[in-house]
């Protein structure tokens, strides 16, 4: 309980404990970034990693304190989500065609890969985009992708766009209206709709897919 309490803690007061990292570290904080946003995204077993709400603390506190360059971190941190992208899809081709012949590995089942396969069909490559604005689904959908019928030269330019748009969108967001005061003093509710805007399509389409088995 302890620990959850002190996770839940990081999540709500990133912004505090960034600054924390920051006096501590000093440009080390660069590294941290890095490896937060690269574990994330590159590592199936971790995908609750406070990835948005990371992104828009790191830019307020760029645009606060100077002890952050964006103009150094953006890259880097668009560097770190495709590392970690490439990384996942890799381990999902190598694991594909097993979990193909199975039932299920880990918390993979063989129907997962199916369904996913006929979604990147009917909308594309811009699947890749769309995920990577979700909490966990931009950790699972580089894997489902490899392990899918999904062409690496087709995934990689969904992925760049993909890891630009987000690491620039969120992380400028930040830097541009995390200093106002009414955001600096209500930072818990900002995190809390930071992630309900992000898991919200997650929750539609488990309703949607509901209703239509209910209705089926």
């Amino acid at each position: 309980m302890e620990f959850l309490q002190s996770v839940l803690d990081f999540f709500l007061h990133l912004d505090r404990h960034l600054a924390d990292i920051i006096n501590e570290y000093g440009t080390l904080t660069y590294a941290i970034l890095f490896l937060i946003i690269f574990v994330e995204t590159g590592l199936i077993v971790m995908p609750l990693l406070p990835g948005d709400s990371l992104l828009f603390a790191a830019g307020a506190l760029a645009a606060s304190t100077g002890a952050l360059d964006v103009k150094l971190m953006i890259p880097l941190l668009i560097l770190a989500a495709l590392m970690g992208d490439n990384v996942n899809y890799f381990v999902g081709k190598f694991l594909g065609n097993q979990i193909k012949m199975r039932e299920r590995i880990l918390f993979f089942k063989r129907e997962y890969i199916t369904e996913t396969e006929n979604f990147y069909q009917k909308h594309g490559g811009k699947t890749v985009i769309m995920a990577r604005f979700i909490p966990i689904v931009r950790t699972i959908a580089p894997f489902v992708a490899g392990a899918g019928s999904m062409n690496y030269t087709k995934y990689i330019g969904y992925c760049v766009a993909g890891a630009i748009l987000w690491v620039v969108g969120v992380t400028m967001l930040g830097y541009l209206f995390g200093n106002l005061p009414i955001i600096k003093n209500n930072f818990e509710l900002v995190i809390f709709g930071i992630i309900g805007l992000s898991i919200a399509p997650i929750i539609f389409q488990y309703l949607k897919t509901k209703l239509r088995r209910v209705t089926a």
